[in-house]
């Protein structure tokens, strides 16, 4: 991204039932002794609940094309398409736009550690874990326009930042299916496109000597393959929530939350309100509206994510991720 890059995991109250998934029957769940009494107050004993779900799966040996989304592989196929371009990304993001944006994003943020906001830090090694790859550096930034985005430039090191704006606007949950997302970028090698669209989106472009280069329909090839891209790495953050509500309550939040309204946010509704998107942009002057309205976003529209996310979590491709991770899990655990 910039990410502009959630109902607790599946967990059986009483008696799992022998209908439930692979994936759900493998989790597992911490119990706590609740004391039980009966109409006249007397104990009856202890009643073990479930309070929570254990550690989500893990996905080993999982390649990007196993969840990289379809419009993401045809626009990055179109961009490779085009002579030179990657040595010419290569060329703009040089020593001046580099030494731009290490300065800009790194000397104004605090860096997260195992010593600084650890549990920031913890929810990045678990996402990393789930999703197979190296943790990057991660920075927390002051921001009030809540936003997380990914660079890798150079060969460097590649490192996200997040917005403070951000973090108190998401729930833990949430905020680590954000970093999943940029996780997402990386584990897809989106490398020096990624780089190039987070620059322009971000107004980096207008440093001197360098936006003059950027002719308009190169930005508008970087646009649709950067909004491709991000469907790829919704999945990325499903793969670490694996809750669907979790990703899409942040589009939701994005679209129109606040730290005092998050609460009372229905993720439902939301999915129901992009329902009426479709059926209102499925005319053939809805269609030129709809593609209008989206031509010069950096990022698809948060209902059309919603949208998408959902049917995914639904789909076999996705249902096949989980069983293979949970076989490996049970093999190991034997």
């Amino acid at each position: 991204m910039a990410y502009s890059l959630l109902p607790l995991s599946y967990c059986p109250w009483i008696n799992p039932s022998p209908q439930l998934s692979d994936w759900a029957r493998g989790t597992k769940a911490r119990f706590r002794s609740l004391s039980v009494t009966d109409g006249h107050g007397r104990q009856r004993g202890g009643a073990r609940f479930p309070v929570c779900v254990a550690e989500p799966v893990v996905f080993q040996n999982l390649e990007a094309d196993d969840f990289r989304h379809p419009l993401d592989k045809q626009n990055t196929l179109l961009l490779s398409m085009v002579p030179g371009l990657n040595e010419f990304g290569k060329a703009l993001l040089g020593p001046v736009a580099e030494q731009f944006m290490i300065l800009e994003n790194i000397g104004t943020s605090v860096l997260v550690s195992e010593n600084q906001l650890s549990h920031l830090h913890q929810l990045l090694l678990e996402a990393a874990k789930v999703l197979s790859i190296e943790p990057p550096d991660l920075y927390l930034r002051q921001n009030p326009v809540p936003n997380a985005y990914t660079l890798a430039i150079s060969g460097k090191k590649p490192f996200i930042v997040v917005h403070t704006s951000l973090v108190e606007l998401l729930s833990k949950k949430e905020l680590q299916a954000v970093l999943a997302h940029e996780l997402g970028h990386l584990k897809c090698d989106h490398g020096v496109w990624l780089s190039f669209a987070n620059i322009l989106t971000l107004g980096a472009y207008n440093v001197p000597g360098f936006g003059g280069f950027i002719a308009q329909w190169l930005e508008e090839q970087l646009l649709r393959w950067l909004r491709a891209a991000e469907l790829t790495c919704d999945r990325a953050a499903l793969l670490v929530a694996q809750d669907p509500k979790v990703v899409i309550s942040v589009l939701m939040k994005l679209a129109g939350g606040s730290p005092s309204l998050s609460n009372q946010l229905n993720v439902d509704a939301f999915l129901e309100q992009a329902r009426s998107y479709d059926k209102a942009s499925s005319s053939p002057f809805g269609w030129y509206i709809r593609n209008a309205q989206t031509r010069q976003l950096s990022h698809p529209l948060p209902i059309f994510r919603a949208r998408e996310i959902d049917e995914w979590s639904r789909s076999s491709e996705y249902q096949s991720l989980l069983k293979r991770a949970m076989r490996h899990k049970t093999s190991r655990s034997v």
